[in-house]
This record gives C-alpha cells, sequence and structure tokens, in this order.
C-alpha cells in the first residue's frame, strides 16, 4: 500500500503541515510528486483539493485512521504543481528534507503593505469637458484648471504626482474639479520595480553570420522538437549575449517566458540595461538586494504575465512563469551556480529538469564552459556551438606573463610589477581605462607572528583573520571582528606582520604610484549597501575614474569598450587553493579577466604576474586556449577518478560536539563500507577534516565517494538519511555535495 503527503496551502508558512492519505490501488500510477488531488477533509469529509509533496510505503499513522485521495483532478497542470515536482527532483537527487526543498522552490508570499497610487481621468463627456475649457480658458482666476483639464483631454489618464508636482496642480483645484463632476480621481495598487533605468540607446544590433547561425539552428531545433540543452563556447566579446537576445524574442512572440541566470549580483545592471534596450518594460529582476515586498511583486509580475523576462542569480531560477519557454545560463561555468547550503543543488542541472516540465530548452553560455558541460556536450547529451571570433572584429588581447620572482630578485617588492607599472603609464596618458583584478579582498591577506610563526585565527572557524586597514581584523567565514593585536596570541612576542595583499592595499599602492589617476574599488567591503554595484559599475562606465581594482566581480562579463589594458595580479591565489578544481579555475579566471580587455575599437593587452609562469593552466589562459586545457586536464581528472570522468558525492558532517562528530562519520563510514563491499568502480575517501575544518564553532568531517554510476551514489545519500532520521545525533547535521558526469 503507498500512502501520500498532501498540502492544501501552497505557501511557506503552512509547507510544514501536510496531511497523510492512502492511494487506492486503482490510482497508484495515475498519481505522483505535484499532483493535483481531490480529497475528503475535516469532520464533514468536504470535498477539497490538494497537492501530493511526497509518496511513501509507509505511514506515519494508523492506517486504519486514515482517508482515502478521491479522485485526480484531470487537467489539472498548474505552476505549482511544477514547482512540487521540481522540489521532488532536488530532494531526490541532492539530498534534503522535501519541505526544505518546496521552501526553496515556491514563491515567498509575504506581503507588505501595496503601493497605491491616484490617476486623474475625465468624469464628464467630451461636450462637456469643451464647455468647461472655453470657460476656463477666459478666467484668469481658473488657469490651473484649465491647465490640467487641457492635459487630461489630451492623454485621457495622468498620475497626481504628475499633477502636482509637474503641472503645479493643488490639491484644492483637484477637489474643485472633483465637486464640478469633470473629474475622478482613481486609487490603484501598483506593483514595486525592482530596478531603475537610466536613459538608454534602442537596441539596433544587427547578428553576424556567426551569431544568426548559432541562433537560427537552436531555434530550428527548438521547434523540431529537439529538447537537448545547447551549450554556447564564444571567446570573451563574440557576442553570446545578443544570440540569447534574438531567442528570447521568438520565444516571447511565440507567446513564451523566459528566465536569464547571471551569476553575480554584480552584472545585473548592465546585463539588465541590454535587455531593457530590447524589451523595455517586459523585463524584471530577482536578487538578494530586493526587499521581501520587491522580491513578491517581481514574482506576482511575472504569475500574472506583466513581465515575460526574468534575470537574476540562481534563485531566479524558480520564477512562477506559467508558459515558460527557455532558461538562459550566462558565464555557466561560475561556481555560484552551486548552492553551498541545503540542499546542494546546482542550477544547471535543475534548469534542464523545469525546462523538461515547461517543454522549454536551456541553453548556456561560456568562453571557458565548465569541464562537465564541455564532456557532456562531447558525450552527445548537449549540442555545441563554437563562436571562435569577437563579434565587433576586434582582436582577443595580447597577454604577457611576468614571472614575480624575476621582479623580486631585480629589487622590485611592489606589488605592480615593471610591466604593469609601464602599461598602467601608458594607459593614464592615453586617456583610455585600465582593471587591477586581484582575487582577494582587505588590506592584507593575514597577519602572523614572526617570532613562533602561528597566524592570528578566527576562535570560531578555522581559518586566519584578515587585516583591514580600518585597524581591524575580520574573519570572511563568520564577520568575527577585532582590533589589531600588538602581541602573538600563541607566544606573546610583539613582532606581528601582516603578510600578502588585497585589494585595499592594492588600491593604496595604486594611489601612491598613480596620484594623478582616478581610482575605484570594488569588492565585497565597497559593496555592502543596495545599489552600490550599479553606482561603483555606473561611474567606471562614464569615465568618472580611470582605474577600477576589484575581486572577481570586476571580471565576470562587464563590457567597457575603454578598457584596453587588464593586469592580474595574484594569479597563483586560486591555483593554490586546493581541491581537484583549482587549476580549471584558475585557467577560467585568467581567461574571463584577459577579456575584459579591448572589446571596443582599441586593441587590448593583458599582464598576468604570477609565480608559476610554467603551470599549464596559466599558459593556456594567456593563449585563451579552451581546447588544450580541456585535453589536459581531462588526461590528470581521467588518472585520478575526479568529475566529470566520475560521479562523486561529498557527505559533510558538522557539529558543536566533536566526540559525537566523530562518532556519526564512524556509522556513515561503516554503513557506506557494508554498502559498497564488493561492488567494482566505488572507491571511498575519509572521514577526514574538511578543508575548513571549522566555522562558527562547528567542527566539519568529510567523507567522499566516487562511482561510476549515479545511482549507486543517491542510493548511499537515501541509506545515510534513513540513518540519521532512525537514530539523530541532535549536535550534528549532515548535508550533501554531488558533482555528476552524466545522469
Amino acid at each position: 500500500m503507498l500512502f501520500a503527503d498532501i498540502i492544501v496551502d501552497i505557501s511557506h508558512e503552512k509547507l510544514d503541515r501536510p496531511f497523510e492519505y492512502m492511494i487506492p490501488d486503482s490510482m497508484s500510477g495515475q498519481i505522483k510528486c505535484g499532483s493535483m488531488v481531490n480529497i475528503p477533509f475535516g469532520r464533514g469529509n468536504r470535498m477539497i483539493k490538494g497537492f501530493v509533496i511526497n509518496i511513501k510505503d509507509r505511514s506515519d499513522y494508523d492506517p486504519l485512521k486514515l482517508k482515502y485521495i478521491d479522485s485526480v483532478v484531470s487537467g489539472s497542470k498548474t505552476i505549482e504543481s511544477d514547482m512540487i515536482e521540481l522540489a521532488w527532483f532536488i530532494k531526490t537527487n541532492y539530498g534534503s528534507t522535501m519541505n526544505q526543498a518546496l521552501k526553496l522552490v515556491l514563491p515567498v508570499r509575504k506581503k507588505s503593505a501595496p503601493v497605491l497610487e491616484k490617476y486623474i481621468s475625465a468624469a464628464a463627456s467630451d461636450e462637456e469637458i469643451n464647455s468647461a475649457l472655453e470657460r476656463f480658458r477666459k478666467d484668469k482666476r481658473t488657469v490651473a484648471k484649465y491647465r490640467l483639464l487641457s492635459e487630461i483631454a489630451r492623454e485621457g489618464i495622468i498620475p497626481s504626482d504628475i499633477a502636482a508636482d509637474k503641472l503645479n496642480i493643488s490639491a484644492s483645484t483637484l477637489k474643485s474639479l472633483v465637486n464640478e463632476g469633470l473629474i475622478r480621481v482613481d486609487t490603484k495598487e501598483n506593483l514595486r520595480s525592482a530596478f531603475t533605468v537610466r536613459e538608454c540607446s534602442p537596441y539596433n544590433i544587427k547578428l553576424n553570420r556567426t551569431q544568426q547561425n548559432t541562433a537560427d539552428d537552436i531555434w530550428n531545433r527548438f521547434c523540431a522538437g529537439d529538447r537537448r540543452p545547447s551549450l554556447i563556447r564564444g571567446v570573451t566579446g563574440s557576442g553570446k549575449t545578443e544570440v540569447y537576445i534574438d531567442l528570447i524574442d521568438r520565444m516571447i512572440r511565440s507567446g513564451k517566458q523566459a528566465i536569464v541566470l547571471i551569476p553575480e549580483i554584480a552584472l545585473t545592471y548592465q546585463t539588465v540595461m541590454r535587455f531593457y534596450r530590447k524589451f523595455g518594460d517586459r523585463i524584471s529582476v530577482i536578487n538578494s538586494r530586493l526587499t521581501p515586498a520587491q522580491k513578491h511583486d517581481q514574482l506576482e509580475k511575472a504569475k500574472k504575465g506583466i513581465v515575460d523576462i526574468i534575470i537574476g542569480p540562481r534563485s531566479a531560477l524558480f520564477t512562477p512563469f506559467a508558459n515558460l519557454g527557455i532558461i538562459i545560463i550566462d558565464e555557466e561555468h561560475e561556481s555560484t551556480y552551486k548552492n553551498e547550503g541545503m540542499p546542494g543543488y546546482h542550477s544547471r542541472e535543475v534548469a534542464v529538469k523545469l525546462a523538461e516540465l515547461k517543454n522549454g530548452i536551456v541553453v548556456m553560455g561560456s568562453a571557458t564552459p565548465s569541464l562537465e558541460s564541455y564532456y557532456k556536450a562531447e558525450k552527445g547529451l548537449y549540442s555545441l556551438y563554437n563562436m571562435t571570433e569577437r563579434a565587433r572584429g576586434s582582436e582577443l588581447p595580447a597577454v604577457d606573463i611576468v614571472d614575480m620572482r624575476s621582479e623580486l630578485n631585480a629589487g622590485n617588492r611592489s606589488i605592480i610589477s615593471r610591466k604593469l607599472h609601464d602599461m598602467i603609464s601608458d594607459r593614464l596618458l592615453k586617456h583610455e581605462q585600465i582593471m587591477l583584478f586581484i582575487n582577494r579582498r582587505a588590506y592584507q591577506s593575514f597577519v602572523s607572528c614572526r617570532s613562533c610563526g602561528s597566524p592570528v585565527k578566527c576562535p570560531h572557524c578555522d581559518v586566519s583573520l584578515k587585516y583591514h586597514r580600518s585597524g581591524f581584523l575580520m574573519c570572511h567565514y563568520c564577520g568575527y571582528t577585532v582590533p589589531m593585536v600588538k602581541a602573538c596570541p600563541v607566544c606573546g612576542s610583539g613582532y606581528i606582520g601582516t603578510f600578502g595583499a588585497g585589494t585595499q592595499k592594492v588600491e593604496e599602492e595604486i594611489r601612491t604610484l598613480f596620484p594623478e589617476a582616478s581610482v575605484l574599488r570594488m569588492d565585497m567591503d565597497t559593496t555592502k549597501e543596495k545599489g552600490s554595484h550599479e553606482r561603483i559599475l555606473s561611474a567606471f562606465s562614464d569615465h568618472e575614474a580611470d582605474i577600477l581594482i576589484g575581486t572577481q566581480m570586476i571580471v565576470k562579463g562587464h563590457d567597457f569598450a575603454d578598457v584596453t589594458l587588464v593586469g592580474i595580479l595574484a594569479a597563483d591565489i586560486s591555483l593554490y587553493s586546493g581541491g581537484y578544481m583549482s587549476s580549471e579555475r584558475t585557467f577560467q579566471l585568467l581567461t574571463q579577466a584577459a577579456g575584459r580587455a579591448g572589446r571596443g575599437n582599441k586593441k587590448g593587452a593583458c599582464v598576468i604576474q604570477t609565480y608559476s609562469p610554467e603551470d599549464y593552466s596559466v599558459l593556456m589562459g594567456a593563449t585563451q586556449d579552451y581546447e588544450g586545457f580541456f585535453r589536459h586536464e581531462m588526461t590528470y581528472r581521467k588518472l585520478l577518478g575526479y568529475p566529470p570522468c566520475m560521479n562523486m558525492l561529498g557527505i559533510m558532517a558538522a557539529g558543536t560536539d566533536e566526540t559525537a562528530l566523530d562518532r556519526v562519520c564512524c556509522r556513515i563510514s561503516c554503513l557506506t563500507d557494508s554498502m559498497t563491499a564488493g561492488r567494482e568502480g566505488i572507491v571511498k575517501i575519509g572521514p577526514s577534516a574538511a578543508p575548513v575544518a571549522k566555522i562558527q564553532d562547528r567542527y566539519r568531517k568529510i567523507i567522499y565517494i566516487k562511482a561510476g554510476k549515479y545511482e549507486e551514489l543517491t542510493r548511499i545519500k537515501d541509506a545515510v538519511e534513513n540513518m540519521m532520521d532512525s537514530d539523530p545525533e541532535k549536535t550534528v547535521s549532515i548535508t550533501f555535495d554531488f558533482s555528476m558526469n552524466t545522469r
């Protein structure tokens, strides 16, 4: 016998209150997660509708006290049913409770006080209006009445704030015209806007042959019923965004809607402006900087069909469009598309599932696709498109690699190499713009004792504190902040020094070396306030600064026509960050950063400063040789059995009690050993301390399991979940992290 958990109110507040029903044998093949069903409810058994959110073979109650589902609602495919089925997919494949998955995919219904706006329109016939206008025109005391009534006669309806601000109409004048029966004032509830648009030029871009062929082929495959995801590998500046816009335009003209995923909030404004030039008010955005009320209103606009396109980071994927036709994933290689919390889903896989439910398509684009996506394209699971030239005919930047060991030997202890210094001076003389990238914020990297060598660490996390120019040390994991220490906490020595350099230190040195230059800095510290991303990027775009210094957020997808020089100050930070993906991330960062230069009519250049100039990811990043890097890196992955050559599951256990944590890890280890004994192609590593062994006073350990078949990993995940449910250790939590090749 099968049982179903059913919710009767789709809202966050009610999701943890499902009702259990029995599934009649005659319906066992008809009912799935997301199905809308009729159920007898309450003492009177009144018939109501509900959604199935879980199907199981064991009941939490006495079956004799349960009621049967009455029937399946015919033709009941709704936005909610699709989202519930998507939540089931996330719960099943990534490890979480159904409640967690539902709260992820269903829109929040927290609604604030509505925005009320008043509108003025005519309340009399045209003949009466014309007669009044003639009367007001002849009387100097009724000039304001004449001005307002003339505007209404011409426009039909005007907002009351326009009447007050632009036409200088007083409240008494309005009241008098209302009393005369000539106008009426209506109040209308408006949905909040998510962004403010500056003036922009109209969209008049014509696709080149490569762009047009790519868009045509993707569209023709869609029309022919081919729903395979598409991957566009286009060099930086090849015009992938124009292909996205063309495809979305076709979708909208066919009555469908679009979601555009971007990896960073910092990209929102520039991306929005490109789409706004083409689609105007039919677009909106969703991101974490919106207030709950703004976010609610954007979701309402999407659900009601007021907008056709939603742009935003990962969470925009769950926009409740009724007729979704296309999901764009721009810069698809970015790690921000992976959810770090529970459930640990990847936006790419969830987008493919959502498109399947909506009978739509997914189009991904990047100059440096993730190895997983390119691997799938080579296997034929994705359709691959190559765009090898820049759209505007400009050349890829010339790249110089500077060995910082040689700089040190030559006596240069500056963050800026001699080569980069000369090129910055040259660009400033030519009034061209420069971007300087270092993947580290703050003033210095860390503070350490010169006597015993111990770094000053966060008491709550297993990481060193970072020094900020304000004179404070900060943990970038939990936010713990203390004044700069005067003595070593370990040995008491007063010989405390700062090491490394962050964005603040770079800014200080640049201002010293080039006092005539105007400098902007963009990192987590300068973009905390709402609208700060837009202000910094707009200022740089408007040439209010010569040099933009920043972390990763400045090298992802931005297009500044007058940037002719990019300096990458510490290529080794990501190279030696640990993990099997460090070379891939280094190659991607270098390629993307270099690609910001020379996107306009002027030749671009890039300088990569590194202590590892012979590393293949640095060399191939400099030449933007993606194919060469892919072949080289895949050889390494195959030898060591890493994704995408193998599927991998990380089981992270965390808790405040280290003894209890060890006990749970031992139980998980024994369970997985028993499940994988004698099975070929399954490898277990750990348990061992996580790369960051403690965060916010919670100790962390991890177990990795590699398998050729993804189903083997989901089977292990289910067994671990069942073990923790049946015998929970209250101080220990478990999360799952999947890396997969093919499903």
